[in-house]
């Protein structure tokens, strides 16, 4: 006997406003979980000359570096599940992998702030510096803040910090291709 479908239920005002966007996101990395690897492949292969281009226009690169400190800020100390939730702090090492979804989205949220502030600072390696730092502040207020609902994690901090290294590498290619072609013309 055939089951008729059934429609699933319509999204409450709290889905809409809150966790809907958290929760496509979540959904299209399960689904297309090559995704995030391919996404990373891009960045390296493509950032140093993306990034080349960019680098002479500072009003450009500041403001995508404002952007993407917002969306770090967004994604890694937007309220998830309330106080309520029970928040603890994980000490170990990521699953490192094509496949690990997170542990590739964690480098990849790290290399566009890191990158856009090699160009703006010119200092890479102080960018790269800077990075990390950034991310163990993130753990520090997931630890710290209960109200956040989230969870700090030695291994997020891992991720992020090799995302900063990726993001110092191609601004320092970036800069150093730019260096060429101001000097070839």
């Amino acid at each position: 006997m055939r089951h008729p479908r059934t429609r699933p239920p319509a999204l409450t005002q709290e889905q809409l406003r809150g966790h809907y966007g958290e929760a496509v996101l979540s959904t299209l990395l399960v689904q297309a979980s090559w995704l995030p690897a391919v996404v990373l492949l891009l960045a390296v292969l493509t950032g140093p000359f993306i990034a080349a281009a960019i680098a002479p226009r500072p009003r450009l690169v500041r403001a995508l570096f404002i952007a993407s400190l917002l969306i770090l800020a967004g994604l890694t100390l937007y309220p998830e599940g309330g106080a309520d939730r029970d928040v603890t702090c994980a000490v170990g090492l990521p699953h490192f992998g094509v496949r690990a979804v997170e542990t590739v989205a964690n480098v990849l949220l790290f290399i566009p702030p890191v990158l856009l502030a090699g160009l703006l600072v010119r200092r890479p390696i102080l960018a790269v510096m800077s990075g990390s730092a950034t991310s163990v502040l993130i753990e520090l207020v997931q630890a710290i803040v209960p109200a956040i609902g989230r969870a700090c994690d030695t291994g997020d901090w891992i991720t992020n910090t090799i995302g900063a290294v990726l993001g110092g590498l191609i601004a320092l290619a970036a800069l150093t291709l730019g260096g060429r072609r101001s000097a070839e013309a």
